[in-house]
């Protein structure tokens, strides 16, 4: 790891559904291993996010119907016990939703829940919007600094934001790290703003 006394600093928002960013939080994980970094983690929502888009097809407006759930839980958890939850909830809802490849998103929400230590109570704010307009402020924030047209995940490294890393596979070790350094190289060209390219594999998750 490096010995730098002032950790360089990442900002994560994530939708716990996206498998895209699931992949590119679990590099972070990594890089956290081998590299001095600070990481704060963010919701965004793919629901608020696609809402009044026309141009998707049934299937996707079917799982953004679904997909506030589990971002509605993680502010309601957030907003009773601090911020500190969020990034067990994410770890605990991904591992349901991506590595076991739960889609009963109610029962990865209970089970998420149960392994955090928290309130089954909380499973109600799936349901309602009392939550939404803190969910909508901390997407916002996300999507303010990169534009519409993007995803998730958002990070901002160091302060400049970009959608992504989009990647398919979890860098392990140096490997991260490496990915690390060069994304940081690029988010220090103010005048960069996109390297992008047709993927051709689906996100893994070992």
């Amino acid at each position: 790891m490096s010995d730098n006394a002032v950790p360089e600093t990442a900002d994560f928002w994530f939708d716990p559904t996206c498998p895209y960013a699931w992949v590119t939080s679990r590099w972070i994980g990594e890089v956290e291993q081998v590299r001095n970094i600070s990481v704060r983690w963010h919701v965004m929502s793919l629901s608020v996010l696609n809402e009044h888009k026309e141009d998707i097809s049934d299937a996707y407006k079917a799982h953004i119907a679904r997909a506030w759930g589990p971002v509605r839980v993680i502010v309601a958890a957030a907003a009773a016990h601090g911020q500190e939850v969020i990034k067990p909830l994410y770890d605990a809802m991904g591992t349901q939703i991506h590595v076991h490849g739960n889609g009963d998103l109610s029962d990865v929400v209970d089970k998420a829940l149960a392994e955090v230590g928290l309130p089954a109570e909380l499973a109600a704010a799936a349901t309602t919007d009392a939550h939404d307009a803190s969910l909508r402020a901390s997407h916002e924030e996300g999507i303010s600094q990169v534009g519409q047209e993007v995803g998730t995940p958002i990070v901002a490294f160091n302060g400049t934001a970009f959608f992504g890393p989009v990647i398919t596979r979890i860098p392990r070790g140096e490997e991260a790290g490496k990915l690390w350094d060069a994304t940081l190289t690029l988010a220090g060209f103010p005048y960069f703003f996109e390297i992008k390219r047709t993927r051709t594999e689906d996100p893994q998750f070992g």
